[in-house]
């Protein structure tokens, strides 16, 4: 890979990255890229009618989101390749009454969201984005709106260190009371009262009495660089996950103006709420993927029973990031399977299914890489440091499939801010692509 082409990939990642701010402005964004590629949007609430050949579009209650393409030649039957990342990451969410008001210090009262680096969303610019509920003409139907601001809005500053001696010995932070981002000075207290409902409605172009609820993450505000001697680093917020977002969406969108010809059905799911466990409506841990795949087989006017053939002969990419091997913590690693930067994606392995482990599947992935020569590793966590779990265990117990985890790997996981190497992109684009041909 040339330097030219690696730091293309990164950069358009970074870009990515800035726009997708949020799970709600992730998958808006995902919306936009597969639009501007001919996917079609439809319904949940709709029958579809499905065409051989066609490029297809659900998003799912705001944050999670399926795109698949029906090759020309698929049948009832016949075989999925599947790939599914995460659109959450942790962070901070706004609670529903907001304002914390200290001797005219404006605060925000949040909740950490997943299993934040709480540390490293000190001192930093932050802002908010997410989606607002307003009132409208139908009772069930209240009008959903999305909103970012953009632009640094908040920061949590941190205590001095005279103050506080024992900073860099280790210091444990409470969530209510010292993760609360300063948003403003304010000493009158008829601006005080709903300063936050007032600043959120002025956003939105509406009066606050409009506002019913909310749905807000503050974010990591700053901008993702290239960084290191050759600009091999790619420093950004929201790494996890959503390298693995973006090289769902640029490969189904490349394969599909590649090759509609196919005798398979390739889809991409970027569920929500990974980072919390999966069990929601909208997450793994649920039956949204089965029902996906049963409107899409209804939609084709194929016999749903045929469906489970379907499993039986298909295929499962769960990306998420994976592990570097850290320089300064040499005894944090596996002696013997380490992943480094730059080295390509790691296929991810756990025999006590923490990741999907099927060895076939591993197998097939290994041989695709090698065929089209595509660097890759393999990762497994210290016997005594049990890792993070991901989607593709959760997944493939709903959709029974063959599958691997595997990722880019990162530093500083669930830091506000992660690192990675910018040729590992362009390397998991070229392999979930080569997937889905």
């Amino acid at each position: 890979m040339t330097k030219k082409e690696r730091e293309k990939s990164a950069k358009d990642l970074l870009n990515f990255i800035e726009r997708a701010t949020a799970p709600f402005q992730v998958v808006q964004e995902s919306e936009r890229l597969l639009a501007e590629a001919g996917f079609e949007e439809l319904s949940l609430c709709e029958p579809w009618e499905l065409k051989p050949g066609g490029a297809y579009m659900v998003p799912v209650y705001g944050t999670t989101l399926f795109a698949f393409c029906v090759g020309e030649h698929f049948e009832a039957g016949g075989v999925i390749h599947a790939a599914c990342a995460h659109t959450d990451h942790p962070c901070l969410r706004v609670k529903p009454k907001a304002e914390l008001c200290s001797r005219g210090y404006m605060k925000l009262d949040v909740e950490v969201y997943g299993g934040a680096i709480l540390n490293t969303w000190l001192d930093r610019p932050l802002s908010i984005a997410g989606q607002v509920t307003l009132r409208s003409g139908e009772l069930y139907e209240p009008e959903m709106r999305l909103v970012d601001w953009k632009r640094p809005l908040l920061t949590i500053p941190n205590l001095a260190i005279h103050m506080n001696r024992e900073v860099n010995n280790g210091v444990r932070l409470n969530e209510q009371s010292e993760m609360l981002p300063l948003i403003a000075m304010v000493q009158d207290k008829l601006e005080q009262e709903d300063f936050f409902l007032k600043l959120l409605a002025k956003e939105c172009g509406v009066s606050p009495e409009e506002i019913l609820d909310f749905d807000l993450y503050v974010y990591n505000a700053e901008k993702g660089c290239l960084l290191g001697a050759h600009d091999e680093f790619v420093s950004a917020p929201r790494l996890d996950n959503l390298t693995s977002c973006y090289a769902c969406l640029q490969a189904i969108t490349a394969a599909a103006g590649a090759r509609k010809d196919s005798e398979r059905l390739n889809l991409i799911v970027l569920f929500d709420n990974e980072e919390i466990g999966s069990r929601t409506k909208q997450g793994a841990d649920s039956l949204v993927a089965n029902l996906i795949l049963e409107k899409i087989y209804d939609g084709l006017s194929y016999d749903r029973a045929r469906l489970t053939d379907s499993y039986f002969k298909s295929m499962m990419l769960s990306l998420d990031v994976a592990h570097a091997h850290h320089p300064n913590y040499e005894q944090k690693s596996d002696p013997n399977l380490r992943v480094i930067c730059g080295q390509g994606p790691a296929l991810k392995l756990s025999y006590s299914q923490r990741y999907a482990t099927d060895t076939k599947a591993v197998g097939i992935v290994s041989q695709l890489c090698e065929a089209n020569h595509i660097p890759y590793q393999k990762f497994v966590n210290r016997s005594d440091i049990p890792g993070g779990s991901t989607l593709g265990t959760i997944t493939s117990a709903y959709l029974p499939m063959l599958t691997v985890d595997l990722g880019i790997g990162v530093l500083a996981m669930h830091s506000a801010r992660e690192l990675m190497a910018g040729e590992d992109q362009e390397a998991l684009n070229t392999l979930v692509y080569c997937f889905f041909l």
